[in-house]
């Protein structure tokens, strides 16, 4: 009995799922509604497949699927990404970000950018993958810098009458040992691969802001980070806006089609057009990443 009914209830699910496999092809081929795509780029910015602490990652494999789907839909009239993230790896910010502008330019489609909470640090290279950003009026912007951070147990091994053994080959290997004093020329090897991000950094806010940034460098480059409206007086946003709201007025009267994007297989996708878009599971803003202090502060207060 239990095995007849498990049979039938998977002959449903499959019966469903080809039923809206059938319509999506029709209304892919024949359809007249515009689209627009929605990709949620909430986390933290870090190589891997999941955060220890359990919340999601952001990085060019756990994201490319995202964005290949985002760009598929015939008629697509603009894709929006939907930030919240505090930040993390400069390279993985990177890495999105020129996959995503690729996308948009053989497709020849505009990228339009949305901060909920927070687009700090690595969280703001995202939003300059856009060719305008919006944010809400309590959302953090900014970060535009780079950090490292770690501590020194030199002294304590000492009193605890611990022995350090470090052996290398090549004078500089040993960069940063925690177990040994804080040399000058780790200071300016650190300081010095610092620097040459924190520039890569600022190139690629300057090539996507252009002149519509207001202030002036030691300002905006300072690492500083700004609500919603400060943040447009100094042109790091376009406006204080929401995705549906802006959707509502830029395709009033179209009836356009919004396609929320999800990372999951292809019954997900299937159920969530036949359903609608599904929750997502709350963003980790935990102290793992580049920036932790503008992570450990929207935690505290970005609720």
């Amino acid at each position: 009995m239990a095995i007849s009914t498990n049979l039938k209830v998977a002959g449903a699910l499959a019966a469903a799922a080809a039923g809206v496999v059938t319509v999506g092809a029709v209304n892919e081929k024949f359809g007249t509604k515009p689209r627009v795509s929605v990709i949620n780029l909430h986390g933290t910015i870090m190589p891997g497949k999941g955060s220890p602490l359990g919340g999601k990652l952001i990085n060019l494999e756990s994201t490319r699927k995202m964005i290949d789907k985002a760009f598929k839909p015939a008629r697509l009239e603009a894709v929006f990404l939907n930030i919240n993230s505090p930040g993390g790896s400069a390279v993985q910010s990177d890495l999105v970000s020129t996959y995503i502008k690729e996308k948009a330019a053989k497709h020849n489609v505009p990228v339009i950018v949305f901060v909920e909470d927070c687009a700090a640090s690595g969280g703001y290279w995202l939003a300059c993958t856009g060719s305008e950003i919006y944010a809400a009026r309590s959302s953090v912007v900014g970060s535009i810098g780079v950090i490292n951070q770690g501590l020194g147990f030199h002294q304590l091994i000492e009193k605890l009458g611990i022995e350090r053994r470090t052996f290398t080959a090549g004078e500089n290997k040993a960069v940063m040992d925690p177990l040994a004093p804080l040399k000058e020329k780790d200071v300016e090897i650190i300081k010095g691969l610092l620097n040459n991000i924190h520039q890569h950094f600022i190139d690629h806010v300057k090539a996507s802001r252009g002149d519509r940034l207001k202030g002036d460098d030691k300002t905006i480059f300072n690492g500083e980070f700004w609500t919603g409206e400060p943040a447009l007086e100094l042109g790091l946003i376009d406006g204080i806006d929401n995705l549906d709201s802006y959707i509502a007025r830029k395709w009033e009267g179209r009836n356009v089609k919004v396609i929320r994007v999800k990372g999951g297989g292809k019954l997900e996708d299937l159920l969530g057009e036949a359903s609608g878009s599904w929750p997502d599971m709350a963003t980790s803003l935990a102290p793992m990443v580049a920036d932790w202090q503008v992570a450990e502060m929207a935690a505290k207060f970005l609720k």
